[in-house]
């Protein structure tokens, strides 16, 4: 795994101690910021410890202290200590325009040799006739089950 080095500054050193020593605060927050101080390789640390040993102290595993130290040096202190508004935002690949010819696709007659659409066919094909670069059954499946339709089935009407 990626060595991550975290090197804090006074400021941060004295924030993340006030954050385990006073106020409230949940819990895997506090844990986050006792991983942070113990980790630190900066000049105002007076003592180290390996992430091994962190681990055994704060009875959590190694490889939480390995991901709390990667968000600190790749995404800041806010998202190493567990805030929502650091975690970056996947954009959505499905738009309306993308669902509505998903439905109508599914809605419309499967190819030939199959008796109805798979996830998959309609997968394919949404990419074959370019509504979109690519995509996965499970997004068209989410697209379906939004919208309540089911694939290939007739209504009992």
């Amino acid at each position: 795994m990626k060595k991550y080095k975290v090197t804090l500054q006074r400021e941060e050193r004295e924030h993340l101690e006030a954050i385990t020593r006073k106020g409230s605060h949940q819990s895997q927050r506090v844990l986050n910021a006792l991983v942070l101080l113990n980790c630190d390789e900066g000049e105002f640390n007076d003592h180290r410890l390996r992430g091994v040993d962190v681990a055994n102290v704060l009875r959590i595993s190694m490889r939480r202290v390995d991901r709390v130290k990667k968000r600190f040096v790749e995404d800041g202190m806010e998202a190493a200590l567990g805030s929502r508004q650091g975690r970056r935002v996947h954009e959505r690949k499905a738009d309306g325009d993308f669902e509505a010819h998903v439905v109508a696709l599914s809605c419309s007659t499967p190819p030939e040799g199959f008796a109805r659409w798979s996830l998959r066919l309609l997968a394919d094909r949404a990419v074959e006739l370019q509504y979109i670069d690519s995509v996965s059954h499970e997004t068209i499946r989410r697209v379906l089950k939004k919208t309540k339709s089911s694939r290939g089935r007739k209504s009992a009407g």
